[in-house]
């Protein structure tokens, strides 16, 4: 009869399992909810790791703070006393006007072309001066672009004389006086 006892007693301890004690099933309960919340959790930093800042990466320096918050446009101001020699009529010419008043470009009068010329020579140099910085038709204004309104005014007398105008070139304008007299 022990016998017996003994394969009841071994057939009892084949369904028994790892957990004997009340405090093993709490910490298996505890385990079994924080593995796989953790496990989630470090997922969720390893996917969206690529989409932040390394640690001592510039995203937050100055530099890059004000280069997302500046303005869209900004305003730059020339001074052509210190902007070193003026450009002759014809390197502003070149650099400016040659593309259409070269062509013919969108009814411009060319270069050289006296009948296109004359009744806009007649207007005299103030008004062909004032079309030349305030635009007119398809020519875009060109004052406080990349020349000075004194360099426009010489190429306007360099396309002018070269159809047969007298008018005299521009000089440089006197440097301001300093305050401090």
């Amino acid at each position: 009869m022990s016998g017996h006892q003994d394969q009841d007693h071994g057939h009892a301890d084949s369904h028994e399992g790892p957990i004997k004690t009340p405090k093993q099933l709490a910490w298996a309960v505890f385990f079994a909810f924080v593995v796989p919340i953790f496990v989630i959790v470090l997922l969720a930093n390893y996917v969206t790791a690529d989409t932040k800042p390394a640690a001592g990466s510039v995203g937050l320096e100055e530099q890059a703070i004000a280069a997302r918050i500046q303005p869209v446009g900004s305003i730059e101001l020339k001074d052509a006393s210190s902007a070193g020699a003026l450009k002759t009529g014809e390197q502003v010419f070149q650099a400016q006007c040659a593309a259409c008043h070269g062509t013919g470009a969108m009814g411009a009068p060319k270069l050289g072309d006296a009948a296109a010329w004359a009744p806009r020579i007649k207007t005299g140099l103030e008004a062909l001066l004032n079309s030349a910085l305030k635009g007119k038709n398809a020519m875009s204004p060109q004052g406080g672009g990349e020349h000075s309104d004194v360099e426009i005014a010489r190429a306007v007398v360099y396309m002018a004389n070269n159809a047969g105008a007298k008018f005299e070139e521009p000089k440089a304008p006197a440097p301001a006086a300093s305050a401090a007299n």
